[in-house]
């Protein structure tokens, strides 16, 4: 265990300590922590994976309503867009929270887009959207595969 010394949050010792631990942090983690690097945007985390008869997609956006999430496939490209609303920034945020500005942020806010390329063996026309807890979850069936047949020869 170790032991640190209490500064007033107001000293300027404590403010200079801030911003070291935000240098750090930015050396340290994803670029998706700092809005300067990603132009205020956030990307949502996601996974991809693939069985025999279908791709699944599954992408965090927490925060972020199901209907307000749009969904479009364009000449082999899936695209998802949305964004995450700061509540807290609005001036009526006077709830159960508390009002005023937040001291230390860690969250982000704002729109998203991820695209994905859909290989040739995806079924355009098959596709499930589901969102359950602030996971997007999409299912991209197969085709079907065509086997291979012999054709015989008429005499």
């Amino acid at each position: 265990m170790s032991l640190s010394r209490y500064q007033h949050p107001a000293s300027p010792g404590s403010l200079l300590a801030q911003f070291n631990d935000e240098i750090n942090r930015m050396f340290l983690q994803d670029n998706n922590s700092f809005p300067s690097l990603t132009g205020g945007n956030w990307t949502p985390a996601v996974d991809v994976r693939e069985t025999d008869q279908a791709y699944f997609i599954e992408a965090e956006v927490p925060g972020v309503d199901p209907k307000a999430i749009e969904i479009t496939l364009d000449k082999g490209v899936l695209t998802l867009k949305g964004e995450r609303q700061d509540h807290d920034a609005s001036a009526d945020a006077a709830d159960d929270r508390g009002a005023g500005q937040a001291r230390y942020r860690e969250r982000r806010f704002g729109a998203f887009v991820r695209r994905f390329s859909l290989p040739e063996t995806a079924d355009e026309e098959n596709i499930v959207a589901q969102a359950d807890h602030g996971v997007l979850r999409l299912t991209i069936h197969k085709k079907p595969q065509l086997e291979p047949r012999r054709i015989t020869v008429q005499v």
